[in-house]
């Protein structure tokens, strides 16, 4: 059925690399973004080069072996998102710009082109929120990267609905709310389009070829997660 139904109706996938660390990875973000990308015209087909903790500039000189750069180089992608380590933006903005300068260069001269994964601020420090968002898009205007205005979402999420929790117990990682607050805004941004109707349970295959479930969702946090991300992007 799978085989006949892109037979019938084929799609424009989209090859999307994802650099960050802890924030990209937790809750299987890129997963979750292909998952939804189903739903729409476009399929996003997801990697990631991640580590714990790291910031741009240790994704440039290749720290806790990783391999960012000739991943970018060699890996045929469409779009590259850019993810900082959370205190970047506001504690070392100034390596913020530069690094995220070299990989917006590197991106587009793979013929890729740059995203920037614009993060929220830890739940103590809303005030945060302001600069991180302003450091992000003044990168991307000065670059011509395009920006996922994820930090902007949960602000506003917050706003609208202050019991509910994105935050991990840390009040800094992302919980599977906070995961799918920031897949919807992704999938907004590069789709250019939002799905009128979203599964309830996201599903992978591990290495035997299994199902194992990734995420359950409720019809209404769907319906109001969905909600912010149209608020904040307009497809």
């Amino acid at each position: 059925p799978g085989f006949h139904l892109y037979a019938q109706s084929p799609r424009d996938t989209l090859k999307v690399l994802f650099v960050g660390n802890s924030y990209t990875y937790y809750q299987n973000l890129p997963h979750i973004v292909s998952l939804i990308s189903d739903s729409t015209s476009i399929k996003l087909d997801t990697y990631k080069s991640t580590a714990g903790g790291v910031n741009l500039s240790q994704h440039w000189n290749g720290e806790k072996d990783l391999k960012t750069k000739e991943i970018i180089s060699n890996g045929n992608f469409d779009i590259v998102v850019l993810q900082d380590h959370s205190w970047g933006p506001i504690k070392e903005s100034q390596r913020f710009r530069e690094y995220g300068e070299l990989f917006c260069d590197l991106i587009k001269q793979s013929g890729a082109k740059p995203y920037l994964y614009s993060t929220w601020a830890r739940s103590q420090v809303p005030q945060h929120q302001e600069k991180l968002t302003a450091e992000y898009s003044s990168l991307a205007l000065q670059h011509g990267a395009k920006i996922i205005p994820v930090g902007t979402a949960w602000a506003q999420a917050r706003k609208l609905q202050p019991m509910l929790d994105l935050y991990t117990e840390d009040g800094s990682h992302p919980n599977d709310l906070g995961t799918y607050l920031a897949a919807c805004v992704f999938v907004g941004v590069i789709c250019g389009e939002y799905p009128s109707k979203l599964p309830l349970r996201y599903y992978t295959k591990d290495h035997k070829g299994e199902s194992v479930e990734l995420l359950r969702m409720k019809e209404l946090d769907i319906e109001f997660l969905m909600h912010v991300a149209k608020s904040v992007v307009q497809p």
